[in-house]
């Protein structure tokens, strides 16, 4: 299709009013010139298509469809083909119900676990959160539907999500906030990207031509268009110019009447609007001439999938021998959840599921009894219910409570203000615990929850928000017809006090500042040696794993290189398991300030008993990297660096060095202030040391017992290594003029060069 030569057939007004929706889930079509109209629809874990005048939080019904596993969940995988899987079954959805684009993955980073839409998010870590979204759009987009991955950018809360401005520095974005986002659209180019509702460093994210244009589109090479968030547009014509195509919903023509008006009196080019037209229009012809009209929506086969997946993302936190349950033992299934469980979040994407298994309904009624133990609806009642439940529990071998955060707990549109469960369910534990030591407690939560009862129990099952075939899920996993294999994709904290974060989560007015910069989550866990409940990656198995055998293909790794390294994995166990290899590089001595380590491969591994298997991963310059805003460029540091491989950021198993040769130690130029300690640390040539030398150590190194007296070797050598090299003025005894330093300084920069 021709898309300039459709353009340039259209009016003005035919122009600027393709740039906002027709209505709440279509784009507009042009019928004269063959422009059809395209549907968009809410859903990265399931297709919630609405009708034309449908709302955006949820609150109407949309089709029946299947629920999956939230993105809390979905990335407890760690499991890159379930993310394509799962996509490729959205995108076949999509087809059969003539969606050209779903909107999602959602990617924004876990800084708080208050922001109360987490549950859709994927991780704390850019790069597990990039690598999930990079496969969940490959398998969309592989039946020729377009993704929408969002929400650009720094959009970490719900709490004024459409004024707050988040205020944070260039290398906690580069860092932490838009890598996943870098991943994906380089990786995989998903056909359209949503701009948040935020202002990043006082700038509407739908106005920022500094994310939208300078970034996306020049260093990261995305060539489809940006729609923003529903009711995100702020100043339309400026948006259009920032980048910001496609406005959502329809605007009932008064922002298209803003741009005709703007192009009309030469305050915004006609090209400009042209531009965004042709990305609107080759989105929309490449999903109409791919149209696939034989595809079905297969609901029931569906939710087949929909139950594996679930099953792949439970995360076994605890396990003291109660599981895996057997099928003679008794069994007591306690807590409304067992009945209606809690599998999704609420607003734009909570699903009309087709249908909900509940693990009660699907329990062997022979072995497992039921007990209320609670009420999701009151509170009234309590005390008589958790009798019922205690007295129920000495009768069994395994008491299994369904325990965790009620919908009105979490939601899109508004943030948690705390990290507790009902109070009610936490006393229902601790009492059923008491009475049977075997007690088991699955969570249904689609963000960490504080646990006071943790040391009273025996197993704890996480499920998150595992989708509509969670029952069914949760039953395999609990009698070992599925071993566990999901592994934390978020560091739950002790207390919501010991977030780094937490101080100023919600800011001042509209004016949040991510303070913490790049030590959010693990990163600032492990570096501050913080006790947590359950670290990143955390994730046990009904089997066992031996690590053995690091190899690194080289000792030194130049800039440019690639280094491989292998190891050997081994199920020691007696039944067959999946286990999360993590490996992590741990920045040895730096300049920058840096976290202790940092994942930078990951891969799940399946193995019979006994089986060994060779994993392997491949790291490059960006894996040792870190941001510097002044050349605004990633530097790798010269030094030595750990390579560390885990079970999770806090069992490292295996462990080597390698040394880096990078760039010099510092990219700062050398100036009179820079200190003598700094200087030296230069890899610069030996040249330069030679002279530096001899020039600013003339006089000092003859007179140091006369000017420190009795002091030791260690303050000396301190006091000269923080000694600017203006200073040499002063304690050189006249050896070194100010000429001389000059020239110093202009030698050593060149050298430099």
């Amino acid at each position: 299709m021709d898309v300039k030569a459709i353009v340039a057939k259209m009016t003005l007004e035919e122009k600027a009013g393709l740039c906002s929706g027709s209505d709440f889930w279509h784009t507009k079509g042009v019928e004269r010139l063959g422009i059809p109209r395209m549907m968009v629809s809410d859903g990265p874990h399931g297709l919630r298509k609405q009708d034309d005048a449908a709302d955006h939080l949820g609150i109407n019904d949309s089709i029946k469809a299947v629920c999956f596993p939230a993105g809390c969940a979905a990335a407890a995988s760690f499991d890159r083909g379930l993310l394509t899987r799962i996509g490729e079954i959205l995108g076949e959805e999509c087809q059969a119900e003539g969606v050209g684009v779903i909107l999602g993955p959602a990617v924004n980073i876990k800084r708080s676990p208050l922001c109360g839409r987490n549950f859709e998010y994927y991780s704390e870590d850019p790069y597990l959160a990039g690598e999930m979204a990079a496969s969940q759009i490959k398998g969309v987009q592989s039946k020729n539907v377009g993704t929408s991955i969002k929400h650009f950018l720094a959009n970490s809360q719900e709490h004024r999500r459409m004024s707050s401005s988040s205020q944070l520095d260039e290398r906690t974005a580069r860092e932490i906030y838009l890598p996943a986002f870098e991943r994906a659209v380089k990786g995989e180019k998903p056909w359209t990207l949503m701009c948040s509702y935020n202002r990043i460093n006082g700038v509407y994210a739908a106005q920022n031509r500094k994310y939208l244009t300078d970034i996306l589109r020049g260093e990261w090479g995305f060539d489809g268009f940006v729609v923003s968030d529903w009711g995100a547009v702020n100043e339309r014509v400026a948006d259009l110019e920032a980048g910001m195509d496609l406005e959502m919903p329809a605007s009932f023509g008064h922002n298209d009447r803003e741009i005709v008006k703007a192009v009309r009196d030469g305050s915004l080019k006609e090209e400009v609007l042209d531009r965004a037209v042709e990305r609107i229009l080759n989105i929309v012809f490449r999903f109409e001439e791919n149209r696939d009209k034989a595809a079905v929506f297969d609901r029931e086969r569906d939710h087949e999938a929909a139950r594996e997946a679930a099953a792949e993302c439970m995360v076994l936190l605890k396990n003291e021998g109660a599981l895996p349950l057997k099928k003679d033992d008794t069994v007591a299934f306690i807590g409304a959840f067992a009945e209606k469980p809690r599998y999704q979040g609420g607003g734009s994407s909570h699903i009309n599921s087709h249908k909900v298994e509940a693990a009660w309904e699907l329990a062997d009624k022979k072995q497992v009894k039921y007990a209320m133990g609670y009420s999701l609806k009151e509170e009234a009642g309590a005390e008589r219910l958790i009798m019922e439940a205690v007295e129920l529990a000495k009768r069994v071998k395994v008491p299994v409570i369904f325990a965790g955060l009620p919908e009105a707990y979490e939601s899109e549109g508004y943030d948690r203000e705390h990290m507790r469960m009902p109070e009610v369910q936490n006393l229902l534990i601790e009492q059923v615990a008491k009475v049977n030591p075997n007690t088991v407690v699955v969570l249904h939560n689609g963000s960490p929850v504080e646990m006071p009862w943790i040391d009273s129990v025996n197993g704890v099952l996480e499920t998150y928000l595992a989708g509509e075939a969670v029952g069914g899920a949760t039953l395999k996993v609990l009698y070992g017809e599925v071993n566990p294999s999901g592994h934390l994709a978020e560091t739950f904290p002790l207390h919501l006090e010991d977030n780094p974060s937490y101080l100023f989560y919600r800011g001042e007015g509209d004016t949040v500042e991510y303070r913490e910069g790049v030590f959010v989550g693990y990163r600032y866990y492990d570096t501050k040696k913080m006790p947590v409940l359950f670290p990143f990656g955390h994730g046990l198995s009904y089997t066992t794993f031996a690590y053995d055998n690091l190899k690194l293909d080289r000792e030194v790794f130049e800039t440019g290189d690639t280094l491989k390294v292998s190891l050997e994995i081994t199920n020691t166990g007696a039944c067959a398991g999946k286990e999360v290899v993590q490996l992590y590089v741990a920045p040895g001595k730096s300049w920058a300030i840096r976290p202790v380590h940092e994942l930078k491969g990951f891969e799940k591994i399946s193995l019979q008993p006994g089986e060994t298997k060779t994993v392997t991963f491949f790291l490059k310059d960006r894996d040792f990297a870190y941001y510097d805003p002044e050349t605004r460029d990633w530097f790798v540091e010269k030094g030595m660096y750990g390579i560390e491989i885990g079970a999770s950021c806090r069992d490292i198993r295996l462990a080597g060095e390698v040394s880096v040769n990078g760039g010099r130690k510092t990219v700062k130029k050398i100036t009179m202030d820079t200190t003598l300690g700094d200087i030296f640390d230069i890899d610069r040539s030996e040249e330069a040391r030679a002279l530096l030398g001899k020039v600013v150590f003339a006089g000092i190194s003859d007179r140091d017992d006369e000017l420190l007296g009795e002091s030791t070797k260690e303050m000396r050598e301190a006091m000269m290594r923080d000694m600017p090299l203006r200073n040499v003025l002063s304690f050189g005894d006249g050896a070194v003029t100010l000429e001389e330093l000059k020239a110093l300084v202009e030698k050593l920069n060149g050298l430099a060069g």
